[in-house]
Order: C-alpha cells, then structure tokens, then sequence
C-alpha cells in the first residue's frame, strides 16, 4: 500500500499556525479599522467632526472598492496571482492608507497649505454627487477629507486581505475543520476591537494631553506587524506548494468567463446577500456603538489620580480580557470533562472581574469591548457543529433573530436605565455580549459555504464579489447612521450652530433610537433570506446544511 505524502498542511500544528500568522495580520487590520471609533466624542471636539463628517470618513474605507470595483479586481488578481502575491500587496496597501490617515489627523496638517487646499477642493465631485455618493462634501473638515482618503486606500488594502485569508484558509484546511478554521480566525480576528476599544482612548489622553493622532499611529504599528506577519505566511505557503507539487497558477487556469458560474447560482447570491446583511447590521454600528453607550448611560467622574482613572488599570483590564478569551477557547479542546468545565469557570470568573473594572473604570469604550468575547468561546462549537454535523442554514436563523433581538433592545430597553448606573451597565454588558455571540455564526457558517458553490479555481473571484457586495453595506450605513443622527437631533445640530451647546456636550448628547431600529430591520431582512436559502438549500441540494467533514 502506497504511504501518503505528508505535507505541511497535515501536521495540524504547522497548519494551524498558518492560520494564526493569517489571523494575527487580520487582527491588526481590524485594529487600525475601528482605531476612531471609541474616540468619536474626541475627534468632534478636537477637529470639529460631527455625525456626518464622522460617519461620512468611516463610510469611505470601502468607497473605492464599491464605485471603483477595485474589489472585483483584487479577487481576479487573487485567483491569477495567487495568495502569496495578494497577501503581500494587501498588506503594503494597508500599510500606505494607513500613513495617509494618520497625518491628516495629525497637528502638522492642521494650518498646513495641505490644510487649505483640502478646505477649498473636492467640495464637488461631478458624477458622484449627483448620486449622493460623493465621498466628500462642502463644509466637511479638511482633515476628514484626507482622512477619508487614507481610509480609502486602507480599505483596499483591509478587504483584499479579507478574501486573501479566507482563499488561504481554504487551501489549508479544505477537507478538514475548515469551519472551525474561518471562525477561529474571526473570533481572533475580532479581538482587535476590543484592543482599539481598550487602549485607543487611553492613547490618546495619555499624559493628560488629548492627541487623537496617537491613536492612529499605535494602529500604523500594528500594520507594520501585519505586513510581516504576511510575510512569514508567504514563506510557508511556498514551501507547501513546493511539497505538493502545486502551484500557484492551476492546471485550469482562472478565464473571465468562469465568472458565469457565480453570477447564475441562486444559492451564492443568497449568501451574499446575508453577509451584507450581517456585516451592515454590526460593522457599521461598531463605529458608533461607544458613543451611543456614553449617550445612554449614565456615567460618574472617575476621581483623579485614583487606581480606576490611570492608564495602568487599562492594561490591566486587557490582561484579564485575554485570559477570558484564551480560557474560554481552551475549554473547546479539553478532552476531559473536568478540565474543560476548569478552563470554563475561570473564564466566567476572569470575565465577572473584566466587567466590574469597566464599571469601576466608567468607561464606554471598555464597556464595548467585551463584544468578541462570548464569540471567542462559542465559535469553536459552532465550527465544529458545521464541520461534522451541518446545521449551517440553522445557525444563520438563529443568529438573525439575536441579531434582531440586541439591536431593539439598546434602542429601547437601554434608554430606560439611564437614571440605573448598574442597571444600565448589567444590560448593556449582557446586549454587547450576545450581539457578539450572534455575529460569530457568520464566519462559522457562512464563509465555509461558498466552496461548496463554486469551483475552487474561482473561489478567490466569489469571495471577491461577496466582499464587494457587502462594501456596498459598509459604505452606505456609516454615513446613513451619522446623517440620521443629525437628523434625528435637530436640537443639537442648532444648538452647536448657535454656539448654545459645546461640541463636548452634543458628542455625548444624541437620540440613538432611529439609527438602531434601521440595523434591526436588516436583522428581519436577513431572517427571512435564512428561511429562503434553508427551502432552496433543500430543493435543490446545494449541500450548506451538509456537515464540511464527510
């Protein structure tokens, strides 16, 4: 009997450390791409952004991707090219749109002739604001302009990585716990939220002096380590492909033509459609989820120079967010009973002291970051439930109704508990927490099911197209949410007009109602497209809710 030839991808510690080099790059990026959002209050005090300014930046990560369909490019340059190419190139894009975004908000741009010219051009963008989808707009702050350009660059760079990761994933895991392999990525992935939600803030107050600049630039280090991180990843795909026999460019080689395939399967684009869904319904409201916190509960001054208001008690705090997160999904591999009931009681109990140090600390941003961390322990469960029992469609459901659930319930029970300092604190914790919970079913799910429907030589395009779609989302309900709180706040809007209300006071003053409602209706929306993709699923055996591991 002929022996099998044994390659790196069938060493399950060599494989998987692939995957941690992929997820550590990946968690870099998420860090850099959410590195405002804890200091909203901040960057509208200190550089005159409001709502719109804000949520209009943050919707232009993705504008190039959508309008220009650099996306759409990125996975045909990914499926030519292959991953080690694109993980390269994803990486220096980052790390460029990155650079860009830190000097705009940095104090050498502001009274720069940069400054000016920014102030005085790209008021009119002809075509686009025609269509209402100019990224820029007259009147908007100068430094949110280039910003908004940086983050562009850093999107093309951010979302080519997306798909890069998961076509690697697919290369090294297909026939394996793939699912388990997606999750586990995300759920790490996902803990660069709760690092920027951590020690943004803290950056940028540092020595007592406000500098959001700072921010920005721990998130361009972090880049940089991601790049290298890529690099390493580069070296060790190479070497499997030169084990197998493999390469980069296949025996059928990627045509334009071989898109038909996606565009034609009802089943891909139902898919995709539940990813926009998803992913607009949490990416979007990660960017504002701080504020809306200090807008609805109810705060205490920390006293100064106590334990609770140093910077020091922050890092601990991450401390004890990592031993939760590495706890919790340790318990998942515990062959013994015992033990993983052990690893399962520390981590509720590292997490009951996580809490209270955000309560004691007062601290909306460390309150937020507690979302990946329900998601780090369950997501091995929902990957190996996919992997080897199915359910996938099911899972979806689930998550839609949570997804529905959290989103009604900051809108309408939070509010109520704004004279509760606990009360308000216990119910946002418990809300972030399953909201988390809720998105992990979509990498576990998801992300698993498209090589189930397309060929493998175009699953870098399919991703690519996924990922462009669900762009369209990213652009669209950041800015949407910042103009629906203007909207929606009249009396701040006039009040900072007429100079009646500081731009301290209206950042922590804002109805959040509206913009909650909206992304809980994309939940209902992605509910019923569960329901539909379950009933083709089983007409016409598309094999989604069929386990990964045959």
């Amino acid at each position: 009997m002929e022996q099998k030839i044994q390659t790196l991808r069938d060493s399950a510690s060599i494989r998987w450390t692939a995957l941690l080099l992929l997820a550590l790059a990946m968690f870099c990026s998420y860090i850099f791409m959410d590195i405002l959002s804890p200091i909203k209050d901040l960057m509208q005090s200190t550089r005159g952004w409001d709502s719109t300014a804000f949520g209009t930046m943050q919707g232009s990560e993705t504008f190039l991707n959508v309008f220009v369909f650099f996306l759409i490019f990125a996975g045909i340059i990914l499926d030519k090219m292959g991953v080690r190419f694109t993980a390269l190139l994803s990486g220096a894009v980052m790390l460029v749109g990155a650079a860009i975004n830190w000097y705009a908000v940095t104090e050498g741009f502001m009274g720069s002739s940069l400054e000016a010219w920014f102030t005085t051009h790209l008021n009119y963008i002809p075509g686009f604001d025609e269509l209402g989808i100019s990224p820029f707009y007259e009147g908007m702050p100068a430094s949110a302009k280039l910003s908004a350009v940086g983050f562009m660059i850093f999107g093309c760079g951010v979302e080519m990585a997306g798909i890069t990761v998961s076509r690697g994933i697919v290369k090294w895991f297909k026939g394996r716990e793939m699912a388990l392999a997606m999750g586990s990525e995300m759920a790490l992935a996902r803990l660069g939220v709760a690092t920027c939600m951590i020690f943004s803030p803290v950056i940028a107050n540092m020595g007592g002096r406000v500098d959001v600049s700072r921010s920005v630039a721990f998130g361009v280090l972090l880049l940089l380590i991601a790049l290298i991180m890529f690099i390493v990843y580069f070296f060790m795909d190479r070497k499997l492909d030169a084990q197998t026999g493999e390469a980069e460019e296949k025996d059928e080689p990627f045509q334009i033509k071989d898109l038909g395939q996606i565009l034609t399967s009802s089943g891909f684009w139902l898919v995709a459609l539940l990813c926009v869904l998803y992913y607009s319904a949490i990416f979007p409201f990660q960017k504002y989820a701080v504020n809306m916190l200090q807008c609805n509960l109810t705060f205490t001054e920390v006293e100064a120079g106590s334990f609770w208001a140093s910077d020091a008690v922050a890092t601990l705090q991450y401390v004890i967010m990592l031993v939760v997160a590495g706890a919790s999904f340790a318990s998942n591999f515990m062959k013994n009973k015992k033990m993983e009931m052990l690893w399962t009681i520390v981590a509720v109990l590292f997490l009951v002291a996580y809490c209270y140090m955000g309560y004691m600390r007062q601290s909306a941003s460390a309150v937020f970051a507690v979302f990946p961390l329900l998601a780090v322990a369950i997501t091995p469960k929902l990957g190996k439930h996919v992997d080897y029992k199915g359910g996938a469609v099911s899972m979806l459901i689930i998550g839609s109704v949570l997804l529905i659930l959290c989103h009604l319930t900051f809108a309408f029970v939070l509010p109520l508990f704004q004279g509760s300092t606990i009360g308000g604190f216990v119910v946002a914790y418990l809300t972030i927490l399953v909201l988390g919970a809720s998105f992990s079913l979509v990498p576990a799910s998801l992300w698993p099911s498209v090589p189930k429907l397309v060929d493998a030589k175009i699953i870098g395009s399919a991703y690519a197209l996924i990922f462009w779609i669900q762009n369209i989302g990213l652009w669209l309900f950041p800015m949407l949410i910042g103009k629906v709180l203007d909207a929606m706040n009249p009396e701040i809007v006039g009040g900072l007009a007429a100079g009646t209300i500081s731009p301290e006071q209206a950042a922590t003053s804002y109805d959040y109602t509206y913009p909650l409602v909206m992304l809980a209706a994309l939940g209902a929306v992605a509910l019923v497209l569960g329901l539909v993709l379950k009933v083709i699923d089983q007409k016409k055996g598309l094999g989604i809710e069929r386990p990964n591991v045959q």
